[in-house]
């Protein structure tokens, strides 16, 4: 495992590379030995085995291509990773999985959409797999905890991603399943996400979008997946918001609308078997997932940051004041006044009911 582990993490090998030398040499220790003559420079033995030892104080257990319980809906991408880090109960990512993904400044009703389908298809006997960005990535693994969701990480295992989820993070390590193809201590840079982004179509049978603009990481899952053979879905949106825009232009080049659960669970029906009831929901108890803290603001007072997570969680599609207040994690008095200094500027309307919409300008 020491071998496999510096094959792995030498600067310059990814997993393409990984596979090609190991077949070709025959093993990782014989791919070692050639790597000087290649020009690259594995690290020392001793820098795997702090990697196993800090996995093993994690509680995370390396998982490698080959194992019983490596995925085999990963293992059967173009470039799967050669080990991943597990921190839960890889059982889930056996079972029939569906990735969502979406916007992270998403708004208050995709959030409620993403929470509603993610939680319906756990009860229809999903995983529900996202990679615990804000926005729809976050509200789909809140709506599915109870029966199993899976977060896949850019970072190392130890390092979610952002700092905002790290309670939601702790909650899917204690009942669900994380995953991470980087080392423990690994600080996630830009590029890694997209990396990320492939292991969460690859698990999945299907991807489901969720308000993605034109240009999006949400987009790249999906074409990955569709390169993969995977479905995707797309939940459609107000045109007046352009976080629709990406999953209407999926909708006209062949992805499928969805607007329910069953609309996913009928597409999939031909391509996975019948999905058993993986953990009953009503069977156990679920962590209770604290709130982010709200964006601070100087002096006490509201500032430009909360008034910009409230537009940030408005859009066309009204919603109640109350669920705008949970939503942004503001008290009911903070979000009524921030309205009324936006109604006043003709940013929003009034809706019966006590919902509001954005104005589109």
């Amino acid at each position: 495992m020491i071998a496999r582990f510096r094959l792995a993490r030498t600067p310059g090998i990814g997993p393409i590379r990984y596979f090609e030398l190991v077949e070709r040499l025959g093993s990782a220790e014989a791919a070692l030995e050639a790597l000087p003559g290649f020009g690259f420079r594995p690290p020392s033995e001793r820098s795997a085995e702090e990697e196993l030892e800090a996995l093993d104080r994690l509680g995370a257990t390396p998982v490698w291509f080959g194992d019983d319980d490596y995925p085999a809906a990963l293992s059967r991408i173009a470039d799967p990773p050669p080990v991943v880090a597990a921190l839960g109960d890889l059982a889930l990512a056996a079972a029939p999985v569906v990735a969502m993904v979406g916007a992270r400044n998403a708004s208050a009703a995709g959030q409620r959409m993403a929470e509603q389908l993610a939680r319906a298809l756990g009860e229809a006997g999903f995983t529900v797999v996202s990679g615990l960005a804000r926005g729809i990535d976050a509200a789909a693994h809140r709506g599915a905890l109870a029966s199993g969701t899976v977060a896949v990480l850019a970072g190392g295992i130890d390092r979610p991603y952002p700092p905002q989820n790290r309670a939601l993070f702790d909650a899917i390590a204690a009942e669900g399943l994380a995953l991470a193809e980087n080392p423990p201590g690994f600080q996630a840079r830009a590029q890694d996400f997209p990396r990320r982004n492939r292991v969460v179509a690859g698990l999945a049978a299907g991807v489901v979008v969720i308000e993605a603009a034109a240009r999006s990481g949400s987009l790249i899952t999906a074409r990955l997946a569709a390169e993969e053979g995977r479905q995707v879905f797309a939940v459609p949106g107000s045109p007046l918001d352009p976080r629709n825009a990406g999953g209407h232009d999926l909708i006209r080049n062949g992805a499928t609308l969805v607007t329910r659960a069953e609309d996913i669970v009928e597409a999939l029906a031909d391509s996975i078997a019948a999905p058993p009831r993986v953990r009953p929901a009503a069977s156990r108890p679920v962590r209770a997932v604290p709130p982010p803290p709200p964006p601070a603001a100087p002096s006490g007072k509201d500032g430009p940051e909360t008034e910009d997570s409230l537009l940030s969680a408005l859009g066309p599609v009204p919603v109640t004041v109350d669920e705008l207040a949970r939503r942004c994690h503001l008290s009911s008095g903070a979000v009524a006044a921030m309205l009324l200094d936006l109604e006043l500027a003709g940013r929003v309307e009034r809706h019966p009911g006590q919902r509001v919409s954005l104005i589109s300008r």
